[in-house]
Formats: structure tokens, sequence, C-alpha cells
């Protein structure tokens, strides 16, 4: 059942659910329906594993379980969970830094580029059928309100 389903389902009712309320509530439901379609796509690892994937792609260079963390959004003890099955899937090696024997660095294995590789026109055309009739400008707006409600998020963190 998709979200446009649900809103029409009459078991649901709706009326009266601020638009910040609502908002939240669908993203956290297009998570769960994303991640059952990218798992199921990708097969071989989760999305969540996938997306540590490319974020430590765009690394400049080996980032530390730390910097993975942040720039996932998620705690320490979660990415090093999904970096240990990377790694006992062959896609990562985890390994002492060189320079500060306390940190770890995370590597993408040649294993794991192929597998993008190999995955690239799969990837492309799921993120084309779901982006279809987006507009970039849509995209755009969607992208400032999200990193706007991050910050916002980030002011409450303090508290």
């Amino acid at each position: 059942m998709n979200i446009k389903e649900v809103i029409s389902n009459e078991k649901v009712d709706f009326t009266g659910v601020e638009l910040s309320y609502f908002l939240l509530g669908l993203l956290s439901a297009f998570e769960n329906r994303f991640q059952a379609v990218a798992d199921n796509a990708m097969q071989e690892i989760s999305w969540k594993q996938f997306f540590a994937v490319i974020c430590i792609n765009l690394c400049k260079e080996k980032p530390t379980v730390k910097e993975l963390s942040e720039i996932m959004g998620s705690s320490h003890q979660n990415v090093k969970q999904i970096l240990l099955k990377l790694e006992k899937k062959g896609f990562v090696c985890i390994a002492v830094d060189e320079k500060d024997k306390r940190k770890q660095r995370i590597e993408l294995t040649d294993y794991c580029r192929e597998f993008c590789a190999k995955n690239e026109g799969m990837t492309d055309l799921v993120i084309g059928k779901m982006f279809e009739g987006v507009s970039p400008e849509q995209l755009q707006v969607t992208i400032q309100t999200i990193m706007q409600i991050e910050d916002n998020l980030k002011k409450i963190e303090r508290f």
C-alpha cells in the first residue's frame, strides 16, 4: 500500500493532522518503503549497507568509523555493525590507522567496486523511475526544506 492508498483508506483519518507531523510520518513511511524496494533490488547487501558504501565512496580519503557515522547520520554502534557485515561479505576492509592506532579506517575492496559497477545500470533505472515526473526545481526545494529542518533539529539537540 502506498501513501496515497493509505490516505484514501477509510480506516485511517488524517483530518486535523498538522502538515509538519504529516511530513514527518510521510518521510518515515517513505524510508521504510524505499528500504524494502532497495533491499530487494540489491539482494546481496541491504540498502543501509549500500548507503554506507556510497558514503565511503564520497570521502576524499579513507574515513574513520566516527567520520562515516557523522556522514551517515547514524550512531557509531550502528555504523560499526553495518561495516562488520560488509567486511564479512568482502565489501570493505577495516584497518587500524597507521598514524593513530586508536582509529580504524574503512576502505572499499575491489569486490565492492566490481559490485557497484555491475549494479550501476540497475541503480540508475530504479532512481530514474522513482524520480519520474519530479522536476529539478521540485528536488531543489525538497532538498532545501529537509536541510532547513535538519538545521532546526541540531538546535533541539543542544537542549
